[in-house]
């Protein structure tokens, strides 16, 4: 019989652990990951719904301090040292600690990120920065939770919060040219045509130092056995912003004949609406 009973056991075992009750979480984790300019910003949190209560001034009192969302703690990861209300944040995992007010809000990056909630003992000496940012009130209220990151430029971003009728947007800054110039350098030791005219091109449209772009593209071009109408199209651009028009002219014309080859449309019309903006 004992035979029996531990053979039956055995049996049953499998479907035990395959028979675990799933349930949905009352405040979801949600993950977002997002690339601004050349920093890669992660954000991990829970998702509380409002569900018909009152939020901010109820359930999040005003003045407190907050988790910012629901059971572990809210994190946020840089890539790369970050800027905020003229401060640095040096690069890592910090928990995002606010304290809502009726027209501003406190917001704290805390080194401190293994609590579930507020930790049981704070302790100022874990701030890494601690700023605050305006109110915003929504004309449609916002049901769950919610943060994202938005506004998206290639040297900033935003940290945006809402729920319910509460919106705050924090702008963080990222040392995109830092990091795209010490690139160019270290790929330009042994580049191509190619890695010159990316870097033309970003110098160019970064409005950073324009005769480097000048030199770069002009290297491209060096390099390159034909001339591409995409690679002359940026010189020509390069040109008139350095006021030579008349260079511009002439390699727009260049340009455009190579583009015409190409059957590039787009960049026809490109050529022969600058050739004849900088003709006049």
């Amino acid at each position: 019989m004992k035979k029996i009973l531990i053979a039956f056991a055995i049996i049953l075992a499998p479907f035990a652990t395959e028979a675990q009750i799933k349930t949905p979480q009352a405040s979801p984790k949600a993950y977002i990951k997002q690339t601004v300019g050349l920093t890669d910003v992660e954000v991990t949190y829970s998702r509380p719904g409002a569900r018909g209560r009152a939020v901010f001034g109820n359930l999040v009192p005003f003045g407190k301090l907050w988790r910012t969302g629901a059971n572990e703690n809210t994190i946020i990861n840089f890539g790369d040292d970050v800027v905020i209300d003229g401060k640095t944040l040096k690069k890592g995992k910090y928990s995002i600690y606010t304290i809502p007010k009726i027209e501003s809000w406190e917001v704290i990056f805390y080194l401190s990120t293994d609590n579930w909630g507020l930790p049981e003992n704070w302790n100022d000496a874990y701030v890494a920065l601690r700023t605050t940012v305006k109110e915003d009130a929504l004309p449609t209220p916002v049901e769950t939770f919610t943060i994202g990151i938005n506004g998206l430029d290639p040297n900033y971003g935003y940290l945006e919060i809402a729920w319910e009728n509460s919106h705050v947007a924090l702008k963080f800054e990222v040392p995109t040219a830092k990091n795209a110039i010490a690139s160019i350098e270290k790929t330009l030791a042994g580049a191509t045509s190619n890695d010159y005219f990316a870097a033309s091109q970003y110098l160019f449209q970064s409005n950073g130092n324009i005769d480097t772009a000048r030199t770069y593209v002009d290297k491209s071009l060096d390099m390159s056995t034909e001339k591409p109408y995409f690679i002359l199209r940026l010189k020509s651009q390069i040109q008139a912003k350095q006021g030579d028009k008349k260079g511009a002219v002439e390699t727009a014309k260049a340009s455009l004949a190579a583009a015409e080859a190409a059957n590039n449309q787009d960049y026809v019309k490109l050529n022969k609406d600058s050739i004849t903006e900088w003709s006049r």
